[in-house]
Order: C-alpha cells, then sequence, then structure tokens
C-alpha cells in the first residue's frame, strides 16, 4: 500500500515550484517581452496577449505577483494531498 502524502510538504513543494515558473516567466518577459507574449498566447490558445500586458513592470507588481502564486500554490499543494489521502 502507498504511503500517504503530507499536505504541508505538498504545499512547499507546489510552492516551490510554482515561484521558480513565476522567475522564470519574469525573466522572459523582461529579457524578451515579444517572444514570452507569443509563447504565452499560444499556451492560451491563440489570445492576443499583447493587448492586455503592461508596457512596464515595476518590482511591487514583480513581488506581488510571486508572492500570490506561491501562496496559491501552497494551498494547491496542500488541498491536492488532503484530497489524495481522503480517496485512498
Amino acid at each position: 500500500m502507498a504511503e500517504k502524502l503530507k499536505p504541508k510538504t505538498a504545499g512547499y513543494a507546489l510552492a516551490s515550484v510554482a515561484g521558480i515558473v513565476s522567475f522564470i516567466c519574469l525573466l522572459l518577459v523582461i529579457i524578451a517581452r515579444d517572444f514570452a507574449l507569443n509563447l504565452f498566447g499560444a499556451i492560451f490558445h491563440g489570445i492576443d496577449l499583447s493587448q492586455i500586458a503592461a508596457d512596464n513592470i515595476t518590482l511591487g507588481s514583480a513581488i506581488l505577483g510571486f508572492v500570490e502564486v506561491v501562496i496559491a500554490g501552497f494551498i494547491l499543494g496542500w488541498l491536492f494531498a488532503v484530497i489524495y489521502n481522503k480517496l485512498k
């Protein structure tokens, strides 16, 4: 029988992955904005993100976005583990 997942550990793991992905996304937008918008537009099935993308990213908005993604990642990872354990 497989072991149960530890909800906090799963939360921390997903929060870490989400934070890394968010940081890489930020770097892509800063370094190669047009490439990033085309790449993410393809992921979202052709939505033209250039119409809604901000012209400049402030440090405050970058930090806030990072914190939001990490918190959401933790909550989703924790919830996944709780549901997984209940279904076992």
